[in-house]
């Protein structure tokens, strides 16, 4: 049973190993148990100071800092990764890639990239339970939970700040596969709409294009055409929260199966077909320099059995 410890105020020094992170993932792996929203009101809020003032949630930590975190409950013991079930299992033979600095796995989808928002665990404590020797296993990038496809783990702490500073320069490219509603126009190209994240009165996060929001681009190209659907290659520039899902949405062609930002009716039908009611969005290809002396690798993955299945009803 986990001990709750009494809640105080901490005033901690980041170490070399730990700089370089955002203070968001800094503060999840510090505070054991306590839930995402919880530690992205403290920030809001200013409860978390650095050096003695405010932060935001993508602040980079740099070593030496002092982070003031506030009296909150936090559990001791972390989620016991039961490493028998299938779902944990099957990791091993998702990955794609693998080198003494990083992973690249073939994320399924349903599963998320880490614990919290009712999921006890995710991909990276998943890894972790699977390999207990590694002393360093750290998510590069996110995947929604219901986007499958490439997910970089570095195994490193400097290449982990390597794999960062390609995706700030924008010098590592992520290409996904959707399918969206009604046909793309060849000449639709990029899509660069603001984005701002909002919150409803339920609690759910959801993404508007905004007036002063975020500047985020898409770049998007047809990659086939079916009678009512086109299937098409989408690149984000930038890393926006839900981008692909927000800017074929508000180019009027919504992603197939998309629960925030879709057709009902669209998703029922293709459940009446027998196929998966999951979102149609696949990380298949990642190109990215491993140190900066390397040339540049690409790894693919392949797309799913249920999204195979997906486009061959639409071909027929």
């Amino acid at each position: 049973m986990n001990n709750e410890s009494r809640p105080k105020v901490q005033f901690v020094e980041v170490q070399t190993e730990e700089a370089g992170q955002r203070i968001d993932n800094f503060l999840l792996k510090k505070l054991k148990g306590v839930p995402k929203s919880r530690i992205y009101k403290m920030l809001r809020k200013g409860e978390v100071r650095v050096n003695k003032g405010r932060v935001k949630a993508e602040y980079k930590i740099e070593e030496g800092d002092s982070v003031r975190i506030p009296p909150v409950k936090t559990t001791n013991t972390e989620t016991e990764v039961p490493v028998n079930l299938n779902i944990v299992q099957d990791l091993e033979n998702a990955i794609l890639y693998e080198d003494k600095r990083l992973i690249v796995l073939n994320k399924p989808h349903g599963m998320a990239v880490h614990g919290g928002s009712g999921m006890s665990f995710g991909v990276i404590e998943a890894l972790r339970a699977l390999r207990p020797e590694a002393p360093f296993l750290e998510l590069v990038h996110r995947l929604d939970r219901d986007t499958s496809g490439c997910l970089l783990i570095a195994k490193k702490r400097s290449t982990l700040r390597f794999l960062h500073e390609q995706l700030q320069k924008k010098l590592m490219s992520k290409q996904y596969w959707a399918l969206v509603e009604g046909k793309w126009p060849a000449k639709l190209k990029h899509i660069d709409y603001p984005l701002a994240k909002h919150h409803l009165k339920s609690g759910e996060r959801i993404v508007r294009v905004t007036e002063g929001g975020k500047p985020s681009l898409t770049s998007f190209s047809v990659v086939e055409n079916f009678k009512d659907f086109t299937l098409v290659s989408a690149e984000p520039v930038t890393g926006r929260t839900h981008q692909i899902r927000v800017h074929a949405q508000q180019a009027g062609h919504p992603l197939v199966g998309d629960p925030k930002y879709g057709n009902d009716e669209i998703t029922e039908r293709f459940k009446q077909q027998g196929l998966s009611g999951r979102l149609f969005l696949h990380a298949y290809s990642l190109t990215f320099k491993v140190t900066p002396e390397d040339k540049a690798i690409k790894v693919e993955a392949p797309l799913p059995e249920d999204l195979q299945k997906m486009l061959e009803y639409l071909r027929r």
